[in-house]
């Protein structure tokens, strides 16, 4: 990859933007860079400490490279699901193929971003993973919009394969504006004893988000955890779920949400766990804080048992700031407004994630980023 197309030679004002949302510009702590721009790949590069582990490519270079690739597309998400899978099934302008390579152990996380900076764009891209056997990584991808863009549109289709053996986490943060229209719809199998952690962060307004994820556990002993971190504000619509399909002998899942609602958002915080095998195991998990009359928040929690034996559970809350603690935190010499955001930050605990302590302190910064510029 030419000098040309490294992070540092893109434009200043796009490149701080991207740090904002998780992207580390010192390309020396990442095992891996993917760049998306508007309807382009500007950077596909791996560092060259990971050659000969990891594959990264352009999805559309990747399937002209290995034909065989298409047996992996529109597997997992049905192409006609909808009306916005059936847009990028028309076409699409990319999106990254990752491969980890049998037996990886990728030590740096993979780090990849997909931003629109262009007003009115619809972004449309099909992205592909696949983890290959007993291979080990951490993938963190930033989607997001300019700042002074003020309306768009982003499609995105994501397919994931984590085989026998192999565990992947996967961090997603989102950074959009308030006239944004978002639709992912991304679908997962997970193999034999493989392990797959879907993290999610969305903390600026967003027009209309609805995100809705499936985990197949098709192995044995296969496992799946969605965690979500969320911040509705400024009139933003939230429908964000996940579905976990336990089919593999003692496959299981966990779901675990934070979320708060202020400014008129509307949340709908969903979670759906299917036990289809006799030992699985599954627990949901959701909590949320509505800060003002003019919010809503609802939460869907769904069991679906279909063998004796499978074992399921779900809590779920939704409450207020407690006065209290507010009250206790303003005798410390904090405002009013310095006590919530203080309360808010301790809410959104990143541990639920289960990151590395480097990529913890990363996602904290953001959070705390966010929450001060309400």
């Amino acid at each position: 990859m030419s000098k040309e197309s490294e992070l540092t030679k893109l434009p200043h004002e796009i490149l701080k933007e991207a740090q904002q949302a998780g992207i580390e510009a010192d390309e020396k702590a990442r095992a891996a860079t993917f760049f998306h721009l508007n309807q382009q790949t500007v950077q596909a590069k791996i560092n060259e400490y990971f050659e000969g582990k990891i594959e990264l490519l352009d999805t559309k270079t990747a399937l002209k490279r290995y034909p065989e690739l298409e047996q992996y597309m529109w597997k997992l998400v049905d192409r006609d699901k909808d009306e916005y899978t059936r847009k990028v099934a028309a076409g699409y302008s990319g999106g990254y193929f990752i491969r980890i390579l049998p037996k990886a152990e990728i030590t740096f996380p993979l780090q990849s971003c997909l931003m629109i900076t262009e007003r009115n764009l619809e972004q449309r891209v099909h992205n592909l993973i696949i983890a290959e056997e007993n291979s080990n990584a951490h993938i963190i991808t930033s989607c997001l919009q300019h700042s002074n863009v003020e309306r768009a549109a982003h499609l995105g289709i994501s397919e994931i394969y984590v085989k026998k053996g192999a565990s992947l986490n996967f961090t997603m943060i989102h950074q959009w504006s308030e006239n944004t229209f978002v639709r992912p719809r991304t679908g997962v199998e997970i193999g034999d004893h493989a392990a797959f952690v879907s993290n999610y962060v969305c903390m600026r307004p967003v027009r209309d988000m609805q995100m809705y994820p499936v985990a197949y556990c098709n192995g044995a002993e296969a496992r799946v955890s969605f965690n979500s971190i969320l911040y509705g504000q400024r009139n933003s619509q939230l429908d964000i779920g996940s579905k976990a399909v336990l089919n593999g002998k003692g496959s299981k899942a966990e779901m675990i949400s934070r979320a708060i609602a202020r400014e008129g958002a509307k949340m709908i915080l969903r979670g759906l766990i299917e036990g289809n095998s006799p030992d699985c195991k599954g627990h949901l998990e959701c909590r949320g804080l509505i800060m003002d009359d003019e919010s809503f928040m609802q939460s869907i929690p769904e069991l679906i048992a279909r063998k004796k034996g499978v074992e399921i559970t779900h809590e779920a809350a939704v409450g207020k700031i407690s006065e209290k603690e507010v009250a206790y935190l303003m005798t410390r010499r904090l405002s009013r407004d310095q006590a919530t955001s203080l309360i808010i930050r301790g809410f959104m605990d990143v541990s639920i994630l289960g990151l590395p302590p480097a990529l913890s302190r990363e996602i904290k910064r953001i959070i705390e980023i966010s929450t001060e510029a309400t």
